[in-house]
């Protein structure tokens, strides 16, 4: 993500792609083969659709604190979703402008979990006491930035990680990685002919030796049939725990997403297409199993 209006928002949208870039090689090897195969000419020529976030949903953290970031730079909190198998509850925020991405929020409802889990948890947050996001100034990029990445609560223990594995995949990935950038999603609608259908995208993908999240299939598709998805597996990371141990867990991943036209402007010309002709939002169906992606299952194939 490069913007050439640098605001504090696409300063902060910046950094954090910066970090997730490092700690996600799909993006390198994915962006390489874009340019090689003159999809685009440089990364920032790819368009992103939206970010995402998990959050742990309980008091001074979750949805409530984390989404006051974007709210202060102009983002509108839109649809709620919720994923009764996963216990979570989702919303998504639109852009204050039409080249930056949507925003997906996500948090663990926590009071859901079995005692165990619920304990461990509570360990960890336990001396955090306000919001923190109270605390910042969201006017300030490097102090903004620097929250996404801090620490709020000490490294967990590894045996700790896998008892939250065991039971919720999402309370593990969170306990661990906080707030780290998710995901981030290239748009592939706004692709050249031959690669703008989400079909011909994952085509592509898979020649690149790419694993993808086959959770429901490749291909994940709105019940209104707008809207499709599909997603990388997480790449593994080498995760410090406590004590110094150490393991293989699940990082982050890319999405890729094809808004399709919406039946009231599909005689539109291609040329006069605006992304507020495409469907907009999200889709719960599709986003469950997009979810998947940083699970065991998923994972163990890459």
């Amino acid at each position: 993500m490069d913007f050439i209006n640098k605001s504090p928002l696409t300063q902060v949208l910046e950094s954090l792609f910066t970090t997730y870039k490092e700690r996600v090689p799909y993006v390198k090897k994915i962006t390489k083969a874009m340019i090689d195969n003159d999809l685009v000419s440089s990364q920032s020529e790819i368009i992103n659709d939206h970010i995402a976030f998990r959050t742990l949903g309980v008091k001074n953290l979750g949805l409530k604190s984390f989404e006051k970031i974007f709210l202060h730079y102009g983002y509108k909190k839109r649809d709620f979703y919720r994923f009764n198998k996963k216990k979570l509850n989702a919303y998504w925020y639109s852009p204050p402008e039409h080249n930056l991405p949507r925003i997906f929020i996500s948090e663990l409802c926590v009071n859901e979990l079995s005692n165990k889990s619920q304990e461990i948890i509570y360990s960890y947050i336990k001396n955090i006491k306000k919001d923190p996001v109270d605390d910042l100034n969201l006017n300030n990029v490097k102090e903004v930035v620097s929250f996404f990445i801090k620490p709020l609560w000490k490294l967990p223990s590894l045996e700790d990680y896998k008892i939250l594995l065991n039971e919720s995949e999402y309370a593990s990935w969170v306990i661990y990685n906080r707030y780290y950038l998710n995901h981030y999603t290239i748009s592939v609608h706004e692709l050249p002919e031959g690669y703008r259908t989400l079909e011909e995208f994952n085509d592509f993908l898979l020649n690149l030796d790419i694993k993808l999240n086959d959770s429901g299939g490749l291909l994940k598709i709105s019940k209104d049939g707008l809207l499709k998805q599909s997603s990388t597996i997480a790449n593994k990371v080498l995760a410090k725990f406590k004590n110094n141990e150490e393991s293989y867990i699940a990082g982050s991943y890319v999405e890729f997403a094809e808004r399709k036209v919406l039946p009231e402007y599909e005689n539109l010309k291609s040329s006069k297409i605006k992304s507020f002709h495409r469907r907009d939002g999200f889709e719960t169906g599709n986003a469950d199993l997009i979810f998947e992606s940083t699970f065991s299952n998923q994972v163990k194939k890459s």
